[in-house]
């Protein structure tokens, strides 16, 4: 029996086939994310409500360039932190409850294009919980001042955007790794107890500079405290160890791996 034609105007591009399903995968979870808008408001106002509640009382941080550009990347990097842990440790656990998404990771596509717009679509919203934080910390601080005055150049505004995102890839995986290993209820309270602690100790909420030497020296082993001080780097200027970078990416390197196996052990449970 003969393939019934496809029509003209339905055909898929024949060298775009993994770029379409991942455009169609990442529009249905755009999709799914907005119809929940109290989420989606939350997730990015957050980092932003903390930097009002927390930064901006101090005067003495908010009066200063540099404590202020520091105290702006550590809750960037936070909100980037928090929207991806969240967004895969809770919402892939969630996902293997649905049928319809058990259903989907049955089909010969596989889990590659849904994968990707999840991280594309986590990256989005991440992204937006940045503008605000940027805006409200240009117009309430004197951060500004070092970008006016030529200290430092105005590159680093985008590529700290950048950095930021980038910077969201340990927890990525982390999430993806809780996310296949958990069932929903206990990724809720996975998800909590790994986040804040990630995030005190990491030095995003306090900085580090104030750690007791005990704790600044665990911190110096976590991917928060790796992503954080990479990231204050980039936009405030100040010097990057080498040893920030290495921990960065071999925490990546394991999470992603760690991610791999979790997402191939539940595979074979279910659907093989």
């Amino acid at each position: 029996m003969s393939t019934p034609a496809i029509p003209g105007n339905m055909k898929l591009p024949a060298n775009k086939p993994l770029f379409t399903l991942i455009r169609i995968h990442t529009r249905a979870q755009v999709l799914e994310q907005l119809r929940i808008p109290v989420a989606v408001l939350s997730s990015t106002v957050f980092p932003t409500l903390a930097l009002v509640f927390f930064v901006l009382p101090q005067t003495a941080v908010t009066s200063n360039p540099e404590a202020s550009l520091i105290s702006i990347a550590q809750l960037a990097v936070f909100g980037v932190m928090s929207a991806f842990l969240f967004n895969y440790g809770i919402g892939v656990a969630e996902e293997r409850a649905n049928p319809w998404s058990s259903y989907v990771r049955t089909l010969p596509a596989g889990a590659f294009p849904a994968t990707v717009a999840r991280a594309v679509t986590a990256m989005m919203f991440a992204f937006f919980a940045l503008v605000p934080v940027l805006a409200v910390g240009a117009a309430t601080t004197a951060g500004l001042q070092l970008y006016t005055d030529g200290t430092l150049s105005w590159w680093r505004i985008p590529a700290s955007v950048a950095v930021w995102l980038l910077c969201g890839l340990p927890f990525l995986f982390l999430g993806l790794l809780i996310g296949y290993l958990c069932t929903s209820k206990v990724a809720i309270a996975l998800t909590q107890v790994v986040f804040f602690p990630l995030a005190f100790a990491g030095g995003m909420m306090l900085p580090p500079a104030i750690f007791s030497p005990g704790l600044n020296t665990f911190s110096l082993f976590l991917p928060s405290r790796a992503a954080r001080d990479i990231s204050v780097s980039v936009f405030s200027g100040t010097e990057l160890a080498p040893s920030s970078v290495i921990c960065f990416l071999a925490w990546t390197i394991l999470l992603c791996a760690g991610a791999v196996w979790a997402n191939r052990r539940d595979q074979g449970r279910r659907f093989r």
